[in-house]
């Protein structure tokens, strides 16, 4: 059944699918602009390709293709072990237990006995025996225990959320993950006996614990595999080609097996390569010491394995079953809501958890994505002859889950107070103008020289701390007493193009800069920070950074490769200056920076569009409303100013 077909058969619908996958890419990009998942994307072109549209796949190419979900699958429950990092997780292990087994058993247990009732009403089950509605439900109710990890990361990011609220969502929606999986090998086992008919004894549950024992062995087996893999000095490229070989290759070893030990002894034993996968993943990123490389390849290979997967399954959709079963599948998607509602209750209520989470912790749990239809087309290959519906199905809820899951999760970030989203961005009001705060000789110096250059400058001190070596005259000054929001307000730092914080301790520091990031969104934020150690708490405020040694030395060293420019830079040239330059003539649209006559002396350094900072080359395109920095002496700068600002 995974059997790789013979390379003349594969040629030809591989080159047409992955010139269709690049397109199918550019429908992805487009689907994000009006905030859908990429995903979602995914899965619209490969509908659009499919059979059942535009028929550039025909109906036997993705059959033929049917080794590419393989590939991918091995990819995704690597990946889904990788997400299962236990140091992560440490300090809300308890409320992760319980609201994980209250959502299991909630999901699994409603929605298994509602897809059997519903069963009459479902085109692909109304003509099968009750035995095998019962597997069909059980093996729906499994798959809907999944969540997405990706995308609860991906929203945890965007709103940079924190706290035990967000710690516990993340945690319950990796390890369900892992759960699912597990339940799913188990389900699996017990759908395939009321399929054939067989009864379930003691032989069955001995040779179920062999199963999964072995595949838990094998597992560890991927893991001394992949570790060698990593350890190898050979391009990233190959260790990911590796990768979805051996992943691929654990779906061919575990059919080889079933079907010799259905020849050789009469029955079958099944291996679960998800599981065994999933197995190796999480011990590469818990054991191995080498989670950060491991991390790092799955990261680069994600986006083109999730383009093949979901177009490939959009491709394999069958329309007019999912015309059928479209209002079935939006009453699972309600019935599935609800259980997760009385599932996190209960967990969250038995955890010890605030009332005020327990009942909005169901929102964040609704997402679902690769895992869920992943375990989807293992399923369909794995019982052909109801498969394809199946999975139709379960592609029409786990896209409905997608669409409606992430403004529900961040609508719970934001009402437990874990949300700390940037603020609108200002808009330019025409005056530059700076609040500098902390008050030493640097920070004096910064304020003269911008007050200089004909900028509004504010020098915000702390207390009384410095205020008696400022001449009050030249420098304008307001001490304040905290670095609240409120107080930040009071002294108009929100009104500021820029913010410089150059305080003398770093807690100070990330305070303000924080303040700035979620309550002014002020474009320009640059921070002078005393420890090294302290840059990555930084870096997602999107400021400046600078560190006062590692400037030096970068200076020392552009000295000695460029003495000219850093002169030049630094202001150690007579009466050269640095302006910023509106560009204001239509003229100079589109012109390549290389194609302008400047004066000699003149040398633009940026150029800001949109509130982001392009750094410049001689085929830089100017775009009217640019704001450029031009470095010259007063005269240069007169005439670019007139030659940008002056329509003709």
């Amino acid at each position: 059944m995974f059997d790789l077909p013979e390379p003349s058969v594969i040629a030809i619908p591989l080159i047409i699918f992955a010139v269709l996958a690049l397109a199918a890419r550019q429908i992805g990009a487009f689907a994000t602009r009006y905030r859908l998942p990429l995903i979602s994307g995914y899965l619209l072109a490969g509908i659009l390709v499919g059979p059942y549209v535009l028929d550039l796949i025909h109906e036997d190419a993705v059959e033929t293709l049917r080794f590419v979900d393989e590939v991918a699958l091995g990819f995704i429950a690597i990946s889904a072990g990788s997400e299962l990092h236990l140091r992560e997780l440490q300090g809300r292990l308890k409320s992760i237990a319980w609201v994980t087994l209250a959502l299991t058993v909630a999901t699994f247990l409603t929605v298994s006995i509602v897809v059997f009732l519903l069963a009459s009403t479902i085109p692909f089950m109304r003509d099968m025996t009750t035995s095998v509605r019962v597997a069909v439900a059980i093996l729906v109710g499994a798959i809907m225990i999944a969540r997405s990890p990706s995308s609860a990361i991906a929203i945890i990011n965007e709103l940079r959320a924190k706290g035990p609220f967000t710690k516990t969502a993340i945690g319950v929606t990796i390890v369900t993950d892992v759960v699912v999986i597990v339940l799913f090998a188990i389900n699996s086992s017990i759908a395939d006996l009321f399929v054939t008919g067989t009864e379930i004894g003691l032989g069955f549950l001995i040779l179920l614990i062999a199963e999964l024992s072995a595949a838990v062995l094998l597992g560890v087996g991927i893991y001394f595999v992949l570790r060698f893999i990593i350890n190898r000095h050979i391009s990233d490229f190959f260790k990911i080609l590796i990768m979805l070989t051996l992943g691929y290759a654990v779906f061919v070893f575990a059919t080889a097996v079933r079907i010799e030990s259905q020849l050789l002894f009469g029955f079958e034993f099944f291996l679960e390569p998800l599981l065994i996968l999933m197995v190796g993943g999480f011990m590469i990123a818990n054991y191995s010491g080498r989670r950060q490389e491991f991390i790092h390849l799955l990261e680069y290979a994600a986006p083109v394995v999730f383009l093949v997967f979901f177009t490939l399954t959009g491709a394999e959709l069958q329309l007019d079953v999912l015309a059928d079963v479209w209002l079935v599948a939006l009453i699972i998607v309600v019935v599935r809501m609800g259980s997760i509602f009385v599932g996190a209750l209960i967990g969250g209520t038995l955890a010890g958890e605030p009332r005020q989470h327990n009942r909005l912790a169901w929102m964040v749990y609704i997402t679902q994505a690769g895992v869920g239809l992943g375990l989807a087309k293992e399923v369909g290959v794995e019982f052909p002859g109801w498969g394809a519906g199946f999975i139709t199905l379960l592609v029409g809820i786990i896209v409905i889950n997608q669409l409606i899951g992430p403004p529900f999760f961040k609508y719970a970030i934001g009402r437990v107070g874990e949300a700390h989203p940037r603020a609108q961005k200002p808009e330019f009001d025409g005056d530059r103008d700076a609040v500098i705060f902390g008050i030493d000789n640097q920070s004096r110096a910064l304020a003269r020289q911008l007050l200089a250059n004909q900028w509004g400058v504010l020098l915000v001190g702390y207390g009384t701390d410095g205020y008696d070596a400022i001449d009050s005259d030249d420098i304008p000054v307001r001490m304040i007493s905290d670095y609240s929001a409120e107080t930040l307000l009071g002294i108009g730092v929100q009104h500021a193009e820029t913010v410089v914080v150059m305080l003398h301790n770093d807690d100070d520091n990330y305070n303000v800069c924080e303040i700035v990031y979620e309550r002014f969104g002020t474009n320009n934020v640059i921070v002078r920070i005393n420890d090294d150690t302290h840059i990555a708490r930084f870096t997602d405020l999107n400021v400046t950074i600078v560190d006062p040694r590692m400037t030096m030395v970068s200076l020392l060293d552009q000295f000695v490769r460029s003495p000219a420019t850093t002169s030049l830079l630094l202001g150690m040239v007579e009466r050269e200056e640095v302006r910023d330059i509106e560009v204001i003539d239509p003229a100079f649209n589109g012109v390549p920076l290389r194609e302008l006559q400047l004066p000699h002396d003149a040398l633009i350094l940026s150029i800001q569009r949109d509130g982001e900072y392009l750094v410049t080359h001689g085929y830089t395109t100017l775009k009217q409303g640019d704001r450029v920095s031009v470095l010259g002496t007063p005269e240069s700068l007169e005439i670019i100013t007139l030659r940008f600002e002056v329509s003709a």
